[in-house]
């Protein structure tokens, strides 16, 4: 085949050299991720491969056929290898594409009205061959990739299951693989309402779960700068995010990332379309068991007493945590609002009153009653069960008492 009355195989084939680094030239000013490679990589490997598929262009044209399969194969190798590197795949078919464009721009140089039939056959020839490479530098670099994530989801797999099982001695690593943990985590328990789409069963519910919990499992790796640490299922569970090596220590580091993480609860919860409630609090890897079930039990305590979806730690339900420790006290509280059972307009009453902060029109407002109304339900609630809402010691009796019946 000729252009311009040149043979178009070996005017292509000789000019190689100077277009593979022109080519090269191109994909570092051009493709960012190409100029963040290592010169000697570039000019090395990367160079080679453009050669390499220059040439193979060139023996398309000069035998009037497309490659077989085993000439593909150094293709498919470089493809694995930028996997690796973690080379994104659009990248690499970008500059595939680029090296065609400019092998093309070579081809048809000088071409005049007499050429068009072949290079009809030529543009044919080079849209095959890019088809061919497409499939083969694709499949290889899903391949290698399946492999690489697979390892990495295993070993995050097994760290977190050291880490929850407590096998992890100060400063060591899970028994049989490499992985180092943090020095530190935040513990995150978390408690997801449905999405609106998982209303039912069946196919939709299912789907509308699993979106629900990739984009919570999004907003967490965004947090954590890497794959999270998760075992989350649609209601739930438990996040561990590293923490930074420059983050201050434990305690004090705690109460600097809480604006963070209160940030990262709140926008996962936005991405799931759920209410969302979450505890928090920052252990070495050795405490994560016990930070684990304590967060846990946080989390339960903020739903049952009414809080509303969000944040917490240990401090914010310091009274109900305390409460729910076993002892003899604790059904003896419950049974002081016993005289209440069967009058559940007082009962509500007493909640309303205590969780508004004493604002007996609040609290009025929020049950949809007269102020008066809430002032005679509480002299009731004092009359049945001896413990006045207007007395100090007696409110605080109360609001112990409302926690134990809860729990």
């Amino acid at each position: 085949m000729r252009v311009a009355g040149r043979p178009v195989g070996p005017r292509l084939r000789a000019g190689v050299p100077a277009l593979s680094r022109r080519v090269t030239t191109r994909l570092r000013t051009e493709l960012p991720v190409y100029a963040q490679l290592p010169g000697e990589e570039l000019d090395g490997d990367i160079a080679d491969i453009v050669q390499r598929t220059l040439r193979l262009f060139a023996d398309v044209i000069e035998r009037r056929r497309p490659p077989d399969d085993a000439e593909l194969e150094r293709q498919r190798e470089s493809a694995g290898q930028r996997a690796e590197e973690g080379v994104p795949l659009d990248s690499i078919l970008t500059a595939y594409h680029l090296g065609a464009a400019m092998a093309w721009e070579v081809i048809a140089e000088g071409a005049g009205p007499g050429d068009l039939t072949d290079l009809q056959e030529l543009f044919a020839l080079t849209l095959d061959l890019q088809r061919r490479l497409t499939s083969a530098v694709s499949g290889a670099y899903l391949d290698a990739r399946q492999v690489l994530d697979a390892e990495d989801h295993g070993g995050r797999h097994a760290l977190l299951a050291a880490l929850l099982a407590g096998e992890i001695p100060p400063g060591g690593r899970p028994a049989g693989f490499g992985m180092r943990p943090a020095a530190a985590y935040a513990v995150l328990a978390l408690a997801l309402g449905p999405h609106p789409d998982e209303d039912g069963t069946g196919p939709r519910a299912a789907i509308a779960a699993r979106r629900k919990l990739r984009r919570v499992r999004e907003v967490l790796n965004a947090y954590a700068g890497e794959p999270a640490l998760t075992a989350l299922d649609a209601r739930g569970g438990t996040a561990l995010l590293p923490v930074p090596p420059d983050a201050p220590p434990q305690d004090s580091g705690a109460v600097e990332m809480w604006p963070e993480l209160c940030a990262t609860v709140r926008q996962a919860a936005d991405a799931a379309g759920a209410e969302l409630y979450a505890a928090a609090e920052v252990a070495a890897p050795g405490g994560v068991p016990e930070a684990v079930a304590r967060t846990g039990e946080v989390v339960a305590l903020a739903r049952r007493t009414g809080r509303p979806p969000g944040l917490y730690r240990l401090s914010d339900v310091l009274l109900e945590y305390q409460l729910t420790r076993p002892s003899a006290a604790l059904p003896q509280l419950a049974a002081l609002l016993e005289p209440l059972d069967g009058r559940p307009e007082l009962l509500a009453t007493v909640e309303e009153y205590v969780r508004c902060g004493q604002d007996r029109r609040v609290a009025a407002e929020a049950l949809h009653v007269h102020p008066n109304t809430v002032d005679y339900r509480l002299r009731r609630v004092a009359a049945l069960t001896g413990l006045s809402a207007g007395s100090a010691s007696d409110l605080a009796v109360l609001r112990a008492a409302l926690v134990a019946r809860r729990v």
